[in-house]
Formats: structure tokens, C-alpha cells, sequence
């Protein structure tokens, strides 16, 4: 017999489910305030090595980055100006502090050969929290 059979009527179920997602939703995004990082990853792709390494160097010797990592070997499928492209490409792997995240976008944006480039950034401390609350952290 399935759980929703012991329920009384679906409204009911369909309540306690809302309740308990918000429950657990509400203590993930409190859990995350308490696990702020002053770190973050930061993730760019670029056409080629001779622009990798050039960003690479500017966010270094500017103080934006701790580190980049130079990524090869990664192919894009995208929709650009109603068609289909594959590109091969690198990714940049960028360690930096997060209250530098705004001007690292910024410097990349500035020197970037992409129309539109994209910036994508995550807080370390959301591995922090992973390992601490999954089946990882086990």
C-alpha cells in the first residue's frame, strides 16, 4: 500500500509534503548563511591558450585570483544567433576571495575576446556544506 493511500484525503498529504519541503529548504538556505565563505571558485571558458593564459596572468598579477587553472580538453555545444555551434574550448578555473567576485567579472568582461562571456562563481563553502550534510560527508 502506498503512503498516499494512508492519508485521509490528498489535500492532507499534498499539505504535509508542502510543509516538509519548506522545513527542509529553510534549513539548507539557514545552514548555508551559517557556512558564508570568503572563498569562491570562479568558472570561465575561453577560445584558446594563448587567451587563457593571458586572462590568467592579469587576474593574478591584478590580485583578483589566487590561482587559475588552465582546463583543456572541453568541447561547448550552444545556440548563438539561431544556430547550433560546437567549439572546442578551456576552462578557467579561478580561486579567488568572494568580495572580489564583482571585479573579476568586471576585469574578465574588459579583456575577454567573447561577445558575451560568461562568469560563473560559487562560494567553497558550498563543498563544505555538501560533504557536511549528504552521503559524502559520511
Amino acid at each position: 500500500m502506498s503512503l498516499l493511500l494512508r492519508f485521509p484525503s490528498k489535500p492532507l498529504f499534498g499539505l504535509i509534503l508542502f510543509c516538509l519541503i519548506r522545513s527542509v529548504t529553510t534549513n539548507i538556505y539557514r545552514n548555508m548563511s551559517n557556512f558564508a565563505g570568503i572563498h569562491s571558485v570562479a568558472y570561465v571558458t575561453v577560445p584558446t591558450q594563448e587567451v587563457a593564459k593571458k586572462l590568467a596572468h592579469g587576474l593574478v598579477k591584478n590580485k583578483l585570483a589566487a590561482c587559475v587553472n588552465i582546463i583543456s580538453g572541453l568541447t561547448s555545444i550552444y545556440e548563438w544567433k539561431n544556430e547550433i555551434n560546437e567549439d572546442s574550448e578551456l576552462l578557467l578555473m579561478i580561486k579567488t576571495r568572494t568580495d572580489t567576485v564583482d571585479i573579476l567579472t568586471k576585469y574578465v568582461k574588459e579583456n575577454h575576446p567573447y561577445e558575451v562571456c560568461e562568469v560563473i562563481s560559487l562560494p567553497v563553502s558550498i563543498i563544505q556544506f555538501l560533504i557536511r550534510y549528504t552521503r559524502y560527508g559520511v
